[in-house]
């Protein structure tokens, strides 16, 4: 079997730069364009600068035509008006990184010309991702959140309010300098930003009534920034009057056969997954209440290692091929 041919648009960015080192290592994958609009003609290592001594690979300014599989790392809003502008041949896989596709029924022209785009959450979708041609992949702490809550919303277990609180790291902003990302605010230093209001709850909602049409209460969700570079960690507790063995139950059968999801024992810590594609959950019932705690690396799981998952599986790949090394940059 040939090597799957990826293009990345938006290739400068620090989810591009995850994307580009985890293609350089793939076995049954390679790059054949890296695009971007503010670095055409220069190499790679310009930006990525820890690939200095493995690519020799340069940017380029076009779109190619030739690509098995195309990623869309550009801002948010940036996907659609490219999709739309009908440059990405229609017979070339996609899969978007940005949250303009994730909500159903997003940009109705995008999909007439494209066809569907099926929300990226291997641990949801996988059956439909399989057969896919198109990919919206999913949000940091969407994904983070929403590995944490599936398997209750899968049994019926959500019957109350669902408080959340989440912390990530600076590269989740993404590259572009803002007044937030300056090293002198973010050292030593924590903020919340869009309390109850954070864009990923749309889709994490739609993820929830996917599994449980009945679901209706709310997700209080408290977003914070982070003194640190890079993953998240989200702590998620609601009322239960399940046992804690009848829990611990369901998320074991939910995940019986989730390779990059692993369920502790013991308490757990950010580190243990970062520069990796794993999320790592723990689950107490403490007296009346359930807590429960997921943490991923933002730019793995949350976006870049994702996408190579959601790419596997459509072009029918071992799931975890080329996912196992970790990276290098922060």
């Amino acid at each position: 079997m040939s090597k799957i041919k990826a293009g990345i648009v938006g290739a400068a960015g620090y989810t591009a730069g995850e994307l580009i080192r985890i293609f350089l290592h793939h076995p049954q994958a390679e790059i054949l364009y890296l695009q971007s609009d503010s670095n055409a003609d220069q190499p790679i290592h310009v930006v990525h600068n820890d690939l200095f001594y493995i690519s020799e690979l340069k940017f380029c300014a076009a779109i190619e035509e030739k690509a098995d599989v195309v990623f869309l790392c550009k801002g948010h809003g940036e996907s659609a008006p490219i999709l739309q502008s009908g440059i990405i041949d229609k017979r070339t896989r996609i899969i978007d990184l940005s949250e303009d596709l994730r909500l159903t029924g997003s940009y109705p022209e995008v999909r007439n010309e494209y066809g569907p785009f099926v929300y990226g959450l291997p641990e949801l979708n996988k059956t439909d991702i399989i057969s896919a041609r198109n990919i919206a992949n999913p949000g940091c702490f969407a994904t983070c959140i929403q590995l944490g809550l599936l398997p209750l919303a899968k049994n019926k277990l959500l019957s109350d309010d669902v408080h959340i609180s989440a912390i990530t790291g600076s590269t989740g902003a993404g590259q572009k300098l803002t007044s937030t990302s300056h090293f002198s605010w973010r050292n030593n230093n924590m903020s919340v930003y869009k309390p109850f209001r954070h864009q990923h709850l749309k889709e994490i909602l739609q993820s929830l009534k996917q599994l449980d049409s009945d679901f209706s209460q709310q997700l209080l969700f408290i977003p914070y920034r982070g003194n640190f570079s890079r993953g998240i960690i989200a702590t998620m507790y609601m009322p239960t009057s399940a046992s804690q063995d009848e829990i611990e139950g369901v998320y074991a059968e939910y995940y019986r056969e989730a390779p990059f999801v692993k369920i502790s024992a013991s308490n757990i810590d950010m580190k243990q997954v970062v520069n990796t594609n794993y999320c790592q959950l723990y689950i107490e019932k403490i007296d009346n209440n359930l807590m429960v705690i997921s943490t991923i690396d933002n730019l793995v799981k949350g976006a870049s290692g994702q996408a190579v998952q959601n790419m596997n599986l459509m072009f029918g790949l071992e799931e975890t091929a080329g996912l196992h090394l970790k990276g290098t940059a922060f």
